[in-house]
Order: structure tokens, then C-alpha cells, then sequence
């Protein structure tokens, strides 16, 4: 792959990639519990799991209430109608759910243990509810309906628990995430954990904390290398080890848990040693250029580097060596540098691309059994414009790890420091393209306005097709790939964004069954019934109204946060509607969407939710594969995007 200097990070990410597809990754398939110890009942495997919304687990159902003089309105009225329940389940498997109560309410406990651990998994929480996951048994992430919680604490979701120690020295505070992208009750949540567990000498003594090295909630990072020096509340033991299982809390309330991959990581021990280097000078087109020629200088160094250089330019340079690896097995090998370049190990070459001016990444694989073997590199370089690099990576079933001197080929060395946009005291608007659902350019939207809201509750709205097509709480956007150097137009929200769909919203349909029109990319405005008008500002509260036509239609859209800045709720008003029929608008659409019990709709596999306001009849149908919650427009149409 080959570079430029201010793309450089893709190598990064390339490199990432490299290790992840090199590391297994594991599945509980959640067929059944034998991935767990055995419990008292209160977990299972179920098909499907719904919770609603707007019902506490500790919401009780009300008593009869009886008139003086009277029996109960109960006896007098028949069976009362049943409360409804938080949480519903069919049979099935797929999901693990815990449905706790005073009799059964063990912690679920997995079978395998680990030390080092990449954890992936989505968690449903109900209202009300608390459970946490245990990294080793002994360090607690939280989990809790912390929705719509402003400064979130250790005790929200996402936290670091802390402990209940009081002596001295043993009490840990817990450390608070660094921000809340929590979803509704019932909605799916995705975390991705990096834990690396204590470390501790031949005596048993522990050298280094246990850390989280990362901890992402709906995409957020929420933590960000944090020790963790003590086990957190609630441990399955006081005390630290190299090993412990996963551990999940089962006596706090109802949780589920499906998508649940984890990949355990093991530190490698493989160096390089007896390092030597020979400098050559001139402007050498390939490596026979130089290899045979004397060396301007030559010596020993420490570690592997480019520093050995006294020239930016015009060089080559080769590195001899040892390299140890513990024991058997398919070692990955990955060789960063500008210029060209060569490696070989165990006289066996691994990569060769020669060339004056590239910036690239050569990965291979070669099988050695434990033991240590001579490498050698030869790398070259004449172009000024491309600084001297040279890095080494190597993975075998565990971490990746780098064998070079960090400033030989340091992680990002063109930094650029980011360019955010807040949303200010009043509401804020930003012309500029969206890569929506992160699909790049293949799914790039050109006309598209961010509008960012003092309430911390934001969104996009396409102004080609008239429609709400993302929504997000938290900061407002990251602009640095609109404004840095060239820019390519493009900026991106802060939040976990919730994208929602596509297309034009409102149509004419022939029948109720027919499909609402696609604009695609290169559609061109003149080509549709759509005309868009822009906006107005409103003048008690700076939020745009959007406006555009639609085949003689006069229509406006009014977005706004409500509920305690926790919802959008989205107004469109139609002039003239006249008498027309077939006039639908499109709320929602998904892979799956749920009619709920309490009016609500549950779209794309629970991954939000759509609130009509009264008196809106939407229907759930199925076109072109997709599920669509569409309305019979009149005059307007009102409801409410909860996430």
C-alpha cells in the first residue's frame, strides 16, 4: 500500500486491521448456558426480548381502590386489566437474559477465564435496572438506565465501580465515563472493551494494575487508559490474579446480552538483539545500487532505527541482527518505511518493494519454531519530500508488537489538531456534506445542514430530499475534514449518531402499497417534484424552519430537542393539501420494526424509537425488503425520535 504523508494514518488503521484478522476472535453462539457455570435460574437463553420503554422493573400494579360501604371496584367490575409488564421474551436462543428475583439471583459466571481480553457485546437494559460486567471477576463496567443523564458518574453506564473498602490504601472511588452516550430503555447498546489485566513477577507480586485500555459505548470512547489499582465492588474474590472469568451481576434487576465476541490477547516476548547497521550516501534507484558498495558508516545500536542516519535524503541503509521468538507457531510480520525496502528472515525473504518515494506497509507470514533466527532489512529512500521511516510490527496470537524505536516510526507524526464546532448559546447551523451511516463516498449526502442545539441534542437534515436522516446527544460536530488543508467537504457529528433513513419522506403513492420514489446520488433537483426553499429562522427560539414544495404542496418542517432535551420531536406541516389522494409520509424504515403496547414503534431492530403524536395511525409494511412505518398525510404530521 502505498501513501502519501498526510494519509498516513490509513496505514495505521491498515495495520490495525491486519492484527485484528490475525487474532481469533471467539462467538457465544447462546444456544444454550455451557458457556457459563452453572446458576440458580434466573438466567436463560430466549429467541426475543422486549422492554418497554416507559415501565419501571419496580413499577407495581395498582390496587382496586374500594368506595366506602362498597365491595371493591375489583369484585364489583371484574378481573382489573393487566399491568404491563417491563420485560417479555419468547422462546428461542440468540439472547441471554436474566430475569432475577428474591429466590434466584446469581451472578452469571463464564467457563473460560482470561487474562488480556478484547470484549464485544450488546446489552439491553430496561428502565430502572442495574447489572455491571466483571473483567476477571474483579473489575466492574457498569450497567445502568443512565438515559438522558447530564454529568454522568462512576455509577452510570459505562462507569468504573468502585469500591466499599475503608481502610486506608484499599479504597478505590471508581472512575466516571467521560461521557454519556447511553441509549433509551429497550434499545440495543454496543460496548467494546480493550482490559489488560495485572501483571505480576515470578514471586507473585503484582508489577502493574489492571487497566482499561479502551471502553467505547455506541461508539463513543468513554475511557480511555484508565489503572484500575483495587477490584471494584462486588468482586467473585477480593483479591488480584494473572486469570479470572468474565463475570455479569444477576441480582439488581433484568439485562440482556447478545453479539457477545471476545478475542484473548497474549503478551509477545519476541526481541531483537545484536543489532548492526551499515550507511550508505547517494541517489541509488534500487537496493544492488548500494549493497555492495563500503558503507560510510557503520556500528551497533540498541534498537532498531532510522536515527542512525546523518542524511533526510539520498540514503541506504542495512540492519542485521537477531530476532528471538518464544515458541512455535505462524508469525506476522509487518515492515513500515518511506522509500523502498527489503526484509528477510532466517535468510527467507518476507517483502521487496523497491522504489525511491513511497510510504508504505509490506505484511507476510512466515512459520518459525521457538528459538532465534538472523534478520536483515535493507531500506532506501530519495524523494525530500517524504521524512526517513522505519518501523517493524509483530503478531503472532496476541498483541501486536512494535520492534522498532518509537521515533523511528513514531504512530502519527503529521498530527492535526481538530477543528470541532460547538453548538454555542443559541442553535448554530453548518452547510456540509455527510457520510451518512459512515459509508463514505459511496453514501455521501451533498446537501445536507447540521444543526447544532444549546440543549446538546442535535441533527441533520437533508435539504435535497427533505428529510431528518441523523440525530445525536452530546457535542456538536468535528469539522477538521471539511476546513484541514484542501478538506473534502464533509464534517462528523460527536455523538453516538443515530442514523435514521434515506430518500424523500413524502410522496403521492398510487397505492398504499407501492414504493416511495429514490433519489439517488446523481439525481438531479429539476428531476423531481421536490423544490427545496430553504429556511427561516424562528425568532423566539434561532431554530430553523425548513421549507420546500412537493408537487404544488406548501410544506414546513419544525425539528426540535423536548422531554427535557432527551427527544426530537418533528413537525410537518402541509398547506393547500387540497383533495388529492395517496399522500403518505415515511417515519421510519429498518430491518425490522415492532408495534409496542404503549403506542410506541421499535425500529431497526431496536435500535430506536418512533412516538407518534395523537390521532397519527401509522402501518407497518414491507417493500423492496424493507420494513416502513408510513402515515395517510394531512394537514400535519407530528411524533417523536427516541434513542
Amino acid at each position: 500500500m502505498q501513501l502519501s504523508k498526510k494519509n498516513v494514518f490509513v496505514l495505521l488503521l491498515a495495520l490495525c486491521a491486519f492484527y485484528t484478522q490475525a487474532q481469533e476472535v471467539k462467538t457465544l453462539t447462546l444456544e444454550d448456558l455451557s458457556s457459563f457455570k452453572p446458576q440458580a435460574g434466573n438466567w436463560q437463553i430466549v429467541g426475543d426480548v422486549t422492554m418497554l420503554p416507559d415501565v419501571d422493573i419496580h413499577t407495581t400494579p395498582p390496587a382496586p381502590v374500594a368506595e366506602k360501604g362498597k365491595k371493591s371496584k375489583k369484585s364489583q367490575a371484574g378481573p382489573a386489566a393487566e399491568h404491563p409488564k417491563a420485560v417479555t421474551f419468547t422462546a428461542g436462543a440468540g439472547i441471554l437474559l436474566n430475569m432475577n428475583d428474591e429466590t434466584k439471583k446469581d451472578n452469571l459466571v463464564s467457563a473460560f477465564e482470561h487474562g488480556d481480553i478484547e470484549l464485544e457485546l450488546e446489552v439491553m437494559i430496561p428502565k430502572g435496572s442495574n447489572s455491571g460486567i466483571y473483567l476477571q471477576g474483579r473489575y466492574e463496567v457498569q450497567l445502568l438506565d443512565s438515559w438522558g443523564v447530564k454529568d454522568a458518574k462512576y455509577s452510570d453506564i459505562g462507569g468504573i465501580y468502585r469500591n466499599w473498602e475503608n481502610e486506608p490504601g484499599k479504597i478505590y472511588m471508581g472512575k466516571a465515563p467521560l461521557s454519556n452516550p447511553a441509549k433509551a430503555p429497550g434499545l440495543w447498546q454496543k460496548f467494546k472493551i480493550s482490559f489488560r489485566a495485572p501483571r505480576f513477577n515470578a514471586a507473585g507480586e503484582k508489577i502493574a494494575n489492571a487497566k482499561f485500555v479502551s471502553v467505547e459505548l455506541n461508539g463513543v470512547k468513554i475511557h480511555d487508559n484508565v489503572e484500575v489499582p483495587l477490584p471494584t465492588g462486588g468482586p467473585i474474590e477480593n483479591n488480584e490474579k494473572p486469570l479470572g472469568p468474565l463475570m455479569i451481576q444477576g441480582d439488581h434487576g433484568p439485562v440482556a446480552f447478545r453479539n457477545i465476541k471476545y478475542k484473548l490477547v497474549k503478551e509477545l516476548s519476541a526481541t531483537l538483539s545484536n543489532i548492526t547497521y551499515k550507511t550508505y550516501y547517494g541517489n541509488f534507484k534500487f537496493i544492488d545500487d548500494f549493497a555492495k558498495l563500503k558503507p560510510a558508516a557503520t556500528g551497533s545500536i540498541p534498537e532498531l532505527t532510522c536515527e542512525v542516519l546523518e542524511k533526510e535524503n539520498g540514503y541506504g541503509v542495512i540492519y542485521n541482527g537477531t530476532i528471538t521468538v518464544p515458541e512455535d507457531g505462524d508469525y506476522h510480520f509487518a515492515l513500515a518505511y518511506t522509500g523502498g525496502a527489503r526484509l528477510l528472515i532466517s535468510n527467507q525473504q518476507l517483502t521487496n518493494f523497491q522504489s525511491t518515494d513511497a510510504w508504505r506497509m509490506d505484511q507476510a507470514t512466515i512459520t518459525l519454531k521457538a528459538g532465534s533466527y538472523p534478520f536483515e532489512i535493507y531500506n532506501y529512500k530519495d524523494a525530500s519530500w517524504e521524512p526517513p521511516r522505519l518501523g517493524l510490527y509483530l503478531e503472532t496470537a496476541g498483541a501486536p508488537k512494535p520492534l522498532h524505536a518509537f521515533n523511528s516510526y513514531p504512530p502519527d507524526d503529521n498530527p492535526t489538531s481538530p477543528i470541532f464546532i460547538s453548538a454555542g448559546s443559541t442553535p448554530r447551523l453548518l452547510r456540509a456534506f455527510l457520510n451518512f451511516k459512515n459509508g463514505g463516498f459511496n453514501q455521501r449526502l451533498t446537501h445536507t445542514i447540521g444543526v447544532g442545539d444549546p440543549s446538546g441534542t442535535h441533527y441533520v437534515y437533508d435539504m435535497k430530499s427533505g428529510n431528518l436522516v441523523a440525530v445525536w446527544h452530546g457535542e456538536f460536530v468535528d469539522a477538521t475534514p471539511m476546513w484541514h488543508d484542501r478538506g473534502d467537504g464533509s464534517f462528523t457529528p460527536r455523538g453516538a449518531v443515530q442514523y435514521l433513513f434515506n430518500n424523500e419522506p413524502l410522496a403521492f403513492l398510487p397505492s398504499p402499497d407501492a414504493a416511495f420514489p429514490s433519489m439517488k446520488k446523481e439525481t438531479q433537483l429539476s428531476d423531481t417534484p421536490y423544490k427545496g426553499k430553504g429556511y427561516s429562522i424562528q425568532e423566539d427560539s434561532g431554530r430553523p424552519v425548513f421549507m420546500y414544495t412537493y408537487d404544488g404542496l406548501e410544506v414546513e418542517d419544525k425539528i426540535y430537542p423536548d422531554d427535557n432535551n432527551r427527544i426530537i420531536t418533528h413537525e410537518v406541516a402541509i398547506k393547500n393539501r387540497g383533495t388529492k389522494p395517496g399522500l403518505y409520509y415515511k417515519l421510519a424504515e429498518g430491518t425490522t420494526i415492532l408495534s409496542l403496547s404503549n403506542g410506541w414503534y421499535a425500529i431497526d431492530d431496536k435500535s430506536y424509537y418512533i412516538k407518534p403524536a395523537a390521532g397519527l395511525q401509522p402501518v407497518i409494511r414491507e417493500v423492496n425488503g424493507k420494513k416502513e412505518l408510513i402515515v395517510a398525510a394531512d394537514s400535519l404530521v407530528k411524533y417523536s425520535i427516541i434513542w
